[in-house]
């Protein structure tokens, strides 16, 4: 039994995943063509656990399983106050770059297809974002866990000033 699967348990709810992207490769060889594919797969359990993962193999349905396995090794627990993100983030990847905001409740998620796989398979659900830079999935998806792993909660935040919570507000 691996970490992940302790995590998913505790919680009593299940891994979902999610195929973001589906590459196809052709390798020109002496016979024809030869296809190869490769999965960019997000696995959550909807709170607050999300990892990504990237498959690669001869089969579609491999290289997802591929990519689901490489995801549920890299799962990360994200800061979520209510059904939002704490406060507004950065995430930046190479050249992707990702804007999170918090949204008041009711507002959904305002995302592109990459980064509404991860925060869905995160469990938020009123979140404000814009991608910036580059449209590769690959990176845009690196950004927006960047982004969601940099979120701090409040008792972070006390330590880092060296406060406790009566100096702060009484």
């Amino acid at each position: 039994m691996s970490d992940t699967d302790v995590v998913a348990e505790e919680k009593g709810e299940e891994l979902t995943e999610k195929l973001v992207k589906l590459n196809r490769v052709a390798k020109v060889v002496k016979g024809g063509r030869r296809f190869s594919f490769s999965a960019l797969m997000v696995v959550g359990d909807k709170h607050g656990h999300v990892g990504i993962g990237f498959g690669k193999a001869n089969e579609v349905s491999e290289a997802i399983r591929k990519g689901v396995e490489d995801a549920k090794k890299k799962i990360v627990k994200v800061n979520i106050k209510g059904n939002t993100i704490p406060h507004e983030v950065w995430g930046r990847f190479k050249s992707a770059k990702v804007v999170m905001k918090p949204a008041s409740p009711g507002t959904g998620i305002i995302a592109g297809g990459p980064v509404r796989a991860v925060v869905e398979q995160a469990g938020i659900k009123d979140i404000l974002t814009k991608s910036l830079g580059t449209n590769n999935a690959i990176n845009v998806v690196k950004a927006t866990m960047s982004g969601l792993q940099s979120l701090m909660g409040m008792n972070e935040v006390l330590q880092n000033r060296g406060k406790t919570f009566k100096e702060l507000f009484g």
